[in-house]
């Protein structure tokens, strides 16, 4: 299984090395294709926490479980994903004696939900036109 799977790499390398010395005016401008999609926003809830922190200024970890219908367990582990990947950030504080958890998103989160909203964009242009 080794072999096959270096020889794999190998054509795959080999196969990049000669995209990458074709002239750029031979360049074939590309569709993006599901692979390129950012598979960390993609996931439903992720998508969601994002989309929702993109309109709003933040909101409380609360604001977000309702917005989306999902689990205090199921929020927490989506949110950590995407603020270790420093999409959003979270912000602990209390309110009175109640603790407060708010998240915005980042810059790079911005960034990151503008390229896959591209993708996606082209994704459909191109199932239209094909």
């Amino acid at each position: 299984m080794a072999k096959s799977s270096t020889a794999r790499d190998e054509r795959y390398q080999r196969s990049r090395e000669r995209e990458a010395a074709l002239p750029a005016a031979h360049a074939q401008p590309r569709e993006p294709v599901p692979a390129d999609l950012d598979r960390l926003i993609h996931e439903r809830v992720r998508l969601g926490i994002v989309s929702a922190l993109a309109v709003n200024r933040s909101l409380t970890f609360n604001e977000l479980k309702a917005m989306l219908k999902t689990t205090d367990g199921n929020l927490s582990v989506h949110a950590r994903r995407l603020e270790e990947a420093d999409y959003i950030v979270c912000t602990k504080s209390f309110d009175g004696r109640l603790p407060k958890t708010e998240y915005r998103l980042t810059a790079a989160g911005r960034k990151a939900l503008e390229r896959y909203l591209n993708h996606m964009e082209a994704l459909i242009r191109a199932t239209r036109e094909g």
